[in-house]
């Protein structure tokens, strides 16, 4: 299995989602940069309220989360990128830990919602080219088709004694507890960095780059 997949790589890429979201949600108008679903729910009640100039701020994020896909996509289709090779992740690790080093050097600079979009840009990246955990599908932006998988492997770990299940229960488990010690991190680190704490994100991002680096290279 590549490291890639293992889940203590899959646990840096859900930190440093969570502190994603956490950062956009506490600073940029409380609006996140990868979960689209809240996005879209916080669009409907704002819209029902009449506040078009909030809603707005969510369709920039929805819409610049769907660009940024669609850039990743590109990428994924060049002909030297179309195998899962680990070097298209190197790259993609690298373009979205540096568009957290950009946001940082920016965010006092320009517009939250232009924050929102380098933000939704690098979210978008992770969700499009990390999508396998352990053999199945993954997703380190939304957890709660990991809240359902936990409930479901505890039951048959636990009462039916399943093996397999019981690894799937640890791993789910530890992704979606590192999601929510992502967002941990920026909100104890966000009365001294202050802005400045989406570097927190980023040097996660930055292990997992230097891992997958030092892996790769072990192994040629």
């Amino acid at each position: 299995m590549p490291i890639y997949e293992k889940t203590s790589f899959g646990a840096l890429l859900t930190m440093a989602a969570g502190g994603i979201d956490a950062y956009s949600y506490l600073f940029h108008g409380e609006v996140f940069a990868g979960l689209q679903t809240g996005n879209l729910i916080l669009l409907g009640v704002n819209l029902g309220q009449g506040d078009f100039s909030t809603s707005l701020h969510y369709v920039i994020s929805i819409l610049a989360f769907f660009v940024g896909t669609i850039l990743i996509r590109l990428w994924q289709r060049q002909p030297r990128f179309t195998q899962p090779d680990p070097v298209r992740k190197q790259w993609v690790l690298a373009y979205e830990s540096g568009l957290l080093l950009l946001t940082a050097l920016v965010a006092n600079l320009v517009p939250s919602v232009l924050v929102t979009v380098l933000l939704s840009f690098a979210a978008a990246a992770e969700l499009q080219e990390f999508r396998r955990l352990n053999g199945g599908p993954f997703t380190p932006l939304m957890m709660t088709g990991n809240l359902r998988t936990l409930a479901e492997t505890t039951i048959d770990a636990l009462v039916y004694h399943d093996s397999q299940a019981l690894q799937k229960l640890k791993a789910t488990g530890a992704i979606m507890l590192t999601f929510g010690l992502g967002a941990c991190l920026i909100a104890l680190t966000a009365p001294w960095l202050h802005l400045l704490s989406i570097l927190v994100p980023a040097a996660i991002l930055l292990c997992a780059w230097m891992m997958l680096i030092g892996h790769h290279s072990y192994n040629r």
